[in-house]
């Protein structure tokens, strides 16, 4: 979308931002049940949600592990699990262009206690990089599901940065369509760069949208329903110990 500067203000941002969630709401809903019904079997077969994401996308996994309102059973898998569980040097992960190296997969999930049942969520807006792809083929080479939630118009014009040239789109068993743009942001500039980038906000209506239709299925099928109660009311703490040790070290404590 270009505009002038006279029109650049928090009113363009906001007719983009609703209008990338309506037509988010509009596109995606088969998609988005599709995938809850595969998270929802697996969390009754005993397994968890495995969320891995890079860079910005990361906020994609916060929406949903660890969550007030979300559920229990979610891990965030991250390159610096390498550092936090695995020991290594953190200069090793602060070059921000490492999320391209494929290697790293198989050493984060290396430091993952998996379960048959476990459910990949994974997050890429670009869908190419090397650490994202990898640990998707891996996932799959697991026998786990995948949901991909990423940009098509993105992915499709970009050369994956995995030696195997594959993307993320075109491995998962669900793909989730963010509808971002090439390079994400909207609203182009008198300088001709972009501002407002909106796979976060249709990221996070994804993630709200994919959890409320699991906990319906659960209930449909007459399951529990493990829900995290924020831990800054009263009866947080209780509640939420007692859901933590149903998994006991395959569930990994939320960061603070």
């Amino acid at each position: 979308m270009t505009t002038d500067a006279e029109t650049i203000d928090q009113n363009a941002a906001a007719r983009i931002l609703l209008a990338a969630a309506d037509r988010l709401i509009a596109t995606q809903a088969d998609a988005i049940s599709a995938a809850a019904r595969l998270i929802a079997d697996g969390l009754r077969g005993g397994g968890l949600i495995q969320a891995f994401a890079t860079g910005h996308s990361r906020s994609i996994t916060a929406e949903i592990v660890g969550r007030a309102g979300g559920l229990v059973p979610a891990n965030a898998l991250s390159i610096k699990d390498l550092v936090m569980y695995g020991g290594a040097d953190p200069r090793e992960i602060l070059d921000p262009t490492v999320e391209r190296d494929p290697a790293l997969a198989q050493r984060i999930l290396d430091l993952a206690e998996l379960h048959p049942s476990d459910v990949f969520v994974i997050t890429s807006n670009s869908g190419g990089n090397g650490s994202v792809v990898e640990l998707a083929r891996l996932a799959k080479a697991g026998g786990h599901p995948v949901i991909a939630i990423t940009s098509a118009e993105h992915s499709r014009q970009i050369t994956s940065r995995h030696p195997s040239g594959q993307r993320l789109f075109e491995l998962a068993d669900v793909v989730i369509d963010n509808g971002s743009p090439r390079g994400d942001a909207t609203l182009e500039l008198p300088t001709g760069v972009r501002i407002t980038p909106t796979s976060s906000l249709t990221g996070v209506l994804i993630a709200q949208l994919m959890v409320t239709e699991v906990c319906g299925l659960l209930l449909a099928a007459g399951a529990d329903v493990p829900v995290l109660v924020s831990a800054n009311v009263p009866e947080g703490d209780a509640h939420n110990e007692a859901l933590f040790a149903r998994y006991g070290s395959r569930l990994r404590p939320s960061e603070p």
